[in-house]
């Protein structure tokens, strides 16, 4: 499995969907100052990319056995979400960040129905929360969470810790880790740049760019 997270490792950094710069680093919504910005949408434009990832997901997921029902995480989780539920055919719903303010008023999107199992599809994992929010509102719809899927995950503590208490399986096709392997190996950043991405990981919340 090592290999195929280099792998898919690769193809975001060669698409840029995964961007690391520690000199003028990102800012999250939290206020966290980020080397990395990770956006898999990038790869929904190539379609040879977006189909090895689509199935690689359809592979990683097969170890919870069969779901009856594929659910994404709006907004980014949708369009992999699709493309699975296409590949493996099972019904496609969706789960909003909330719910609808007009109309039916909906957080879930689709026909499903209490007991059925259901897979949920992330495109990216940072402290897992989103992701948990919406397996949880799915499971107060009484629908059966088997676990969550992603492409990429920063592996960030708070995270595992997050789901962990949650009780909430997960997996991801790449983390970090196997990003900053590639991104070593492609020289696509330097040593100095490689051990400040490795301080952020470990701590974000303190993490200060010592490169410059």
């Amino acid at each position: 499995m090592k290999a195929k997270h280099k792998e898919i490792a690769e193809i975001l950094l060669e698409l840029e969907a995964i961007k690391l710069n520690v000199n003028n680093p990102f800012t999250w919504a939290s206020g966290i100052q980020s080397p990395i910005y990770c956006d898999n949408r990038m790869t929904l434009s190539h379609p040879e990319e977006r189909s090895f990832i689509a199935k690689s997901l359809v592979d990683m997921i097969g170890q919870w056995g069969e779901a009856d029902i594929i659910a994404g995480v709006a907004t980014a989780g949708i369009p992999y979400a699709a493309l699975v539920a296409h590949i493996i055919e099972k019904p496609l719903i969706y789960v909003r960040s909330k719910a609808k303010g007009h109309g039916r008023k909906n957080l879930i999107e689709g026909d499903y129905k209490p007991g059925s199992t259901v897979i949920v599809i992330e495109d990216l994992i940072s402290t897992g929360g989103s992701s948990i929010s919406a397996a949880q509102n799915l499971q107060d719809e009484g629908l059966i969470v088997a676990g969550i899927a992603s492409i990429f995950s920063y592996e960030l503590k708070s995270a595992q810790e997050n789901f962990d208490k949650s009780g909430i399986k997960y997996l991801s096709l790449s983390n970090y880790k196997a990003m900053l392997e590639k991104a070593r190996e492609m020289k696509y950043i330097n040593e100095s740049e490689w051990e400040s991405l490795q301080e952020w990981n470990q701590d974000p919340e303190n993490w200060k760019n010592n490169t410059l």
